[in-house]
Parts: structure tokens; sequence; C-alpha cells
């Protein structure tokens, strides 16, 4: 009888993260899409029918009138709404700008532009996060161990692809100066995310269909560069410890042992 055989595969950790990774971006795209296009459409609806009874009825202004289309301002701005722009603007909720969203709640960038304004968007939003974080944390630590990674990846190619190439499209499209464009790529994969600059949020512009989406996949892949950077840059600052100060290698080393030996008990 003929034997069988189980072949041993081997399985690519970084592939099967990335893949994991990117296909739970689209399932938080998908869903973001479902559950708050439909209520931005609504707040959009509102506030233009809120601009246009105040043009009508008001011609004299006074204080009360003023306040109440301050409120009407804010209201809209909170639910993701410009103020300057019409009915007929993209939405924040199409499938790449869910795209984008998700991906500055995975990465815990968070700009603060926008969020869900729906009870049903608020809680899925929590149990999104709650699992995607740690796999994107799980993501940029597998790419930043990889040594196949470290020799196509190194610091200037990377320092080109994700920190001076991408402010110079940012400042094309979005006419900001190279500064700015610059300032925005630091403040996004530093994840501080003041939310003061955000791309494809201008009004008065028309975006490509997919311009947000590839910003977040520049997000994703800068992130993981700077995991890797960083990751190395420890390395060769312990190195250079080393040298200066035989030791701390050492020292760390007895620490090390010391630590991991089991207490003595045979002394009482």
């Amino acid at each position: 009888m003929a034997r069988f055989q189980l072949v041993p595969i081997k399985v690519s950790w970084t592939v099967v993260l990335t893949l994991a990774h990117f296909t739970y971006l689209l399932f938080g795209a998908t869903i973001f899409q479902m559950l708050e296009r439909e209520a931005e459409s609504n707040n959009r609806n509102h506030f233009q029918l809120e601009k246009l009874h105040f043009l009508a009825n008001y011609t004299c202004l006074d204080g009360a009138a003023l306040e109440k289309f301050v409120q009407v301002i804010l209201d809209a701005w909170e639910n993701g709404v410009h103020p300057s722009g019409n009915s007929t603007n993209p939405s924040n909720w199409d499938f790449c700008s869910s795209f984008f969203f998700a991906g500055t709640v995975v990465t815990t960038i968070g700009y603060g532009n926008l969020s869900p304004s729906t009870v049903s968007g608020q809680v899925f939003c929590v149990f999104y996060a709650l699992c995607g974080i740690p796999l994107n944390v799980a993501f940029l630590k597998q790419l930043g161990n990889d040594r196949k990674q470290q020799l196509s990846l190194f610091f200037i190619t990377g320092s080109l692809l994700f920190l001076v190439i991408p402010p110079l499209l940012f400042s094309y499209v979005e006419g900001w100066t190279f500064g700015e464009g610059f300032y925005f790529a630091f403040i996004t994969l530093s994840t501080i995310g003041f939310g003061d600059y955000v791309v494809g949020t201008d009004p008065g512009k028309e975006y490509i269909s997919l311009y947000r989406s590839l910003a977040g996949i520049w997000i994703i892949f800068a992130l993981a560069w700077l995991a890797l950077t960083l990751n190395m840059a420890g390395r060769i600052m312990e190195y250079l410890i080393g040298l200066t100060h035989p030791g701390f290698k050492k020292q760390e080393v007895e620490e090390d042992v010391s630590s991991s030996k089991p207490e003595d008990t045979s002394k009482i």
C-alpha cells in the first residue's frame, strides 16, 4: 500500500499578519461605512436645511439667531459635516474614507476630526479597537524583527519613501507647504494626531476616490518602517554603550542570570 506522508509547510508569519491586518482593515471599513454613512447624510441634510432657513428668514441678524446658527455649525462639525460645504461634498463614510478611519483607529492616531455618531457605530468602534490595536502591534513587531525586511527597508530609502516623497505629494494635492506636509507626516507617524492637518478633508477640492485609502496604506507601512528603524537604532545604541562602558553589558547579563535563578530555600 502506498504511504502518504505529511509534508511540513513553512508559514511566513509576516505574510500571515499582513493579510490578517489588511483583511481586518477592510472588514472595519465595510462595517463603519454601513453604520455611519446614513447618519452622516441625515446630518448633512439637516445642516443644509438650517442654513437655507437662516438665510431666508434672518435678514437682520441678532444675537439669538447668531447663537442658534453657531450651535448648528458646531453640531455639524462634530458629526463630520464641513460647515463651508454643501450637500454634494464627498462623504466622510464612503469606503475609502472608512478604510482611512479604520487605520487611524488600530494605529491609535485618532485625529479627532471624525468619530462615529451612532450608538451602534460607537459600540463597534470599541470592540474593533480592542481587537485591532493588538493585531497592529503584532504586525509592526513582526516586521520590525524580520531580517529580510531589514535588508530592503533601510534608513535612507525608507526616509525617502515615507518622510520625503509623501509630504511632497500631500503638499501638491492639499495646497500645503512642504513644511506643513512634513509636519502632518511626523504628527501622524508619531501617533500624536492633533487633527489640525488631515488629508482629504478640504470641501473645496475634488479628490480621487482612492486618495484616503492610499494615505491609510502609507500610514501602516510607514509605521512598520518606523518600528524597524527604532529597533535598529536601539541595537546601535546598545552596541555603542557597550563600547564606551564595557561593564554595562556584563552587569546586564549578570542581572538576567540572577533573576532567573530559583530562590535558595535550604537555609532557614
